[in-house]
């Protein structure tokens, strides 16, 4: 069923979809071999265009826009980077049918900071939203960037309501009408900004080889499981990364185009950088480390970034 509503005169589409998560108790997340302080640094984005990009991510969705040249944009909240965006020219576009970007998830730390930034992007960029749902760990609503990157804004819900079983956080997809939730809670209370990168999902060609990169190899935990998909973690959050299939099976390395650059996740730990390199030396993975930062490309050439 599709429900049309609106709030100050903004029209938006909300399809509704039935909840799979349970009551039950659970056992808790799965041990990760990266340390309990990792979380998602910044999104590097590739396009041949800043302008609308700028437009949109700093008018519409209200990220700081923390240092530009003719070439780059630092986009963040609260002085930390959470999306960078170079200029690349004589590139192709994504294409949605090979390893990529499926989105990146900027996560708000309250009900009040996401509902600023949905009334901003339904009031600057209405036509950017492509849907909403409650996964029972968090609040999402989803757009399309102008180059057509997929792009999450959402908030956790309270951490003591996941659910847990052998491992495994029970995530949802139930209706959230976004007016509604704009309306609850815009301006409620003073909000606090701080807006960060909570997640980034991609897509790729294989899920086995995408847990022998991400689980057996960086270390993340694997929290959920669903068709054609692989969630991942550390420290006991639902997700820090996502991989699935659903338009990409059997996808190969990706040809340079537009569209994900990089993503970067901080460990936190020197240690535990450490204990990275070994695993992908054991793996036989070629990548750099230097200056404390590790580069390398997953099985489809998406490129990951690990910081100590």
């Amino acid at each position: 069923m599709t429900l049309v509503l609106a709030t100050a005169g903004i029209w938006w589409a909300v399809t509704a979809a039935s909840s799979s998560a349970s009551s039950s108790a659970g056992t808790g997340p799965a041990a990760s071999a990266l340390p309990d302080s990792t979380r998602m640094g910044a999104v590097e984005l590739l396009t041949d265009d800043l302008a609308p990009m700028r437009s949109f991510y700093v008018d519409a969705v209200g990220l700081e826009l923390l240092d530009e040249t003719d070439d780059r944009l630092s986009l963040g909240s609260d002085g930390e980077e959470v999306l960078g965006i170079t200029r690349a020219a004589d590139r192709p576009a994504d294409i949605g049918t090979e390893a990529g970007l499926y989105h990146s998830a900027i996560v708000y730390p309250n009900e009040q900071s996401l509902a600023t930034a949905l009334l901003s992007v339904a009031t600057v960029a209405p036509t950017s939203y492509s849907g909403s749902a409650d996964h029972a760990v968090s609040l999402a609503f989803y757009f399309s960037d102008p180059d057509g990157n997929g792009l999450e804004l959402y908030t956790d819900t309270p951490e003591d309501e996941w659910v847990w079983n052998d491992g495994l956080v029970q995530m949802g997809s139930a209706a959230l009408d976004p007016n509604a939730f704009i309306q609850e809670h815009l301006g409620t209370t003073p909000t606090d900004s701080g807006a960060t990168m909570g997640h980034v999902h991609l897509r790729v060609g294989d899920l086995e080889k995408a847990r022998a990169f991400y689980a057996d190899t960086l270390g993340f935990a694997i929290t959920a499981e669903s068709e054609d998909a692989l969630f991942y973690a550390a420290g006991g959050y639902h997700h820090h990364i996502a991989t699935n299939t659903w338009g990409t099976a059997g996808a190969t390395a990706r040809p340079e185009s537009l569209g994900l650059g990089s993503l970067t996740i901080h460990l936190g730990d020197k240690g535990a950088l450490l204990a990275v390199a070994d695993r992908l030396t054991d793996a036989a993975a070629t990548f750099t480390h230097d200056a404390g930062v590790i580069t390398v490309d997953d099985p489809w050439g998406n490129t990951v970034r690990l910081l100590a």
